[in-house]
């Protein structure tokens, strides 16, 4: 059975995932960027860790076959596929400060402009979690690049996403994905995209699955998982 769920751009939503079952997320409108915070459903305490994950397999993005690893060095969630061959993890999301213009729900009701942060802030609290909680996010359908300057600057690529997008992640335990579709905070626009989510059941990841052999950490991360699950 497969559940799907339209979370609209400039919005927030927040889904607990089962192990072994694919979060597959779609952009709807071109420009799409979903900043992604995900803890263990069962100790929120544990949650994803970017430093560790981007170290551990020796990448400075987020693609297809690797694994979102926790503080705990645990696998949350595999990356099992991916039309795009990099999503943002290195800028984090966007803040109050980065959205244009004065707004308010009063006065401009579902056109309300609200940050990343606010957002999530507003998800975490359905849950009995709040700002301590807020960690690194992965910015899916989102790419910087350096700039090529001395200072190392990092420059927005605009126009990565087009709408038919799409990355999938399977849990690798329960867990609990909260998201935000308010653009990137370097993104100089502010036109939030749509997306669709939708889960299914999926199998485990056998011993020859592509996150198990990409690299020894991700096989780790994975045989942590498992063990303790």
């Amino acid at each position: 059975m497969t559940f799907t769920h339209d979370v609209p751009g400039g919005a927030a939503w927040s889904v607990p995932v089962r192990r072994h079952r694919a979060l597959r997320l779609e952009c709807l409108d071109p420009g799409a960027n979903v900043s992604m915070l995900i803890f263990a459903a069962e100790q929120p305490l544990e949650r994803l860790n970017v430093p560790d994950t981007l170290k551990a397999q020796m990448s400075a993005r987020i693609t297809p076959p690797m694994v979102l690893m926790s503080d705990m060095g645990r696998a949350l969630c595999s990356v099992t596929g991916s039309s795009l061959d990099w999503h943002d993890a290195i800028t984090g999301h966007s803040l109050d400060t980065h959205v244009p213009g004065s707004t308010s729900y009063a006065e401009h009701r579902n056109d309300w402009r609200r940050s990343a942060r606010a957002g999530l802030l507003d998800e975490l609290w359905k849950h009995g979690l709040g700002e301590r909680d807020l960690h690194a996010t992965v910015n899916l359908f989102s790419k910087v690049v350096p700039a090529g300057d001395q200072r190392g600057t990092l420059s927005y690529v605009p126009g990565h996403a087009a709408a038919g997008d799409w990355a999938e992640l399977r849990a690798e335990m329960d867990i609990l994905v909260v998201l935000s579709t308010s653009p990137h905070p370097m993104d100089p626009l502010w036109s939030p995209a749509a997306i669709r989510a939708s889960l299914r059941p999926v199998p485990p990841p056998g011993p020859r699955d592509p996150s198990r052999t990409f690299r020894a950490e991700s096989a780790r991360s994975l045989d942590q998982a498992e063990r303790t699950a």
